[in-house]
């Protein structure tokens, strides 16, 4: 069978007992609702992939990188009115990461990216509050957030759609329904205009904010959108790696 080494899930001891990594990716998604036409596994198959390709083109440019298992649940709060969605509590996600972070540096990998997938999480504050009692580096990334979605898509939105739809057609075309099964993605906007306006915030409440769990039309989705995104996002996050690997820990400011 074959394995790759820099997927953690995938490679045996015999590739793992000599050697040493710098980085490790910590993909982590959610389980959750996407519309009618994707799964509830969505966040999770995106950020498993692109963390995969991402490590292997650093690996490619000589990168000591590991990706490790996906973490299946973000926090949901919003969404348990929703059939079988999975919450986890940010306090959860905390002590959580702080078993990862622990297990990692007794391993002496020095350095921790954690790759979100799921617009509910927010690792910010978390790592605020570990970074002083941790020797391991923690940072975030959002893939989502990495390159301008209107030079990809035309439809804009911010969950299951054409964007993600497009990315699950390229990463996992088996778990996506048929477009025609797809709700419109179409959104209520607040009332009050400073949520509107996006300078106050709240969570929203999301059967109250959409009749099929999506934001944004995804009906004009394709493998071709995806995959021209998904090589976007990951030539972008290599580069992270390959730089963030390199780099000094001490010397990280010019």
């Amino acid at each position: 069978m074959h394995h790759q080494p820099f997927i953690l899930s995938q490679a045996p001891l015999a590739s793992l007992k000599d050697a040493r990594y710098d980085v490790a990716v910590l993909p982590w998604g959610a389980t959750e609702a996407h519309n009618f036409h994707l799964p509830y596994g969505t966040d999770n198959f995106e950020t498993e992939a692109i963390a995969a390709e991402s490590a292997r083109l650093a690996a490619a440019r000589g990168a000591r990188t590991i990706v490790l298992p996906v973490i299946p649940f973000g926090v949901n709060t919003g969404q348990m009115d929703i059939p079988l969605t999975i919450n986890m509590n940010p306090s959860t996600q905390m002590a959580l990461l702080d078993d990862v972070a622990d297990s990692l540096e007794r391993h002496g990998i020095p350095k921790c990216v954690i790759l979100n997938g799921h617009g509910g999480n927010d690792f910010r504050q978390m790592i605020r509050e570990l970074q002083p009692r941790r020797k391991l580096f923690l940072c975030t990334v959002n893939w989502y957030k990495i390159v301008d979605h209107h030079t990809y898509f035309e439809e804009q939105g911010d969950h299951a759609d054409e964007m993600e739809t497009s990315l699950m057609l390229h990463c996992a075309p088996a778990h996506v329904l048929p477009l025609g099964t797809a709700g419109d993605g179409a959104t209520r906007k607040p009332r009050i205009r400073a949520f509107r306006e996006g300078w106050a915030w709240t969570p929203r409440p999301w059967t109250r904010v959409s009749a099929d769990t999506g934001s944004g039309d995804p009906r004009k989705a394709t493998a071709e959108k995806g995959k021209k995104y998904f090589e976007a996002v990951t030539r972008a996050i290599a580069d992270f790696l390959t730089e963030l690997g390199a780099a000094d820990l001490n010397d990280l400011y010019a």
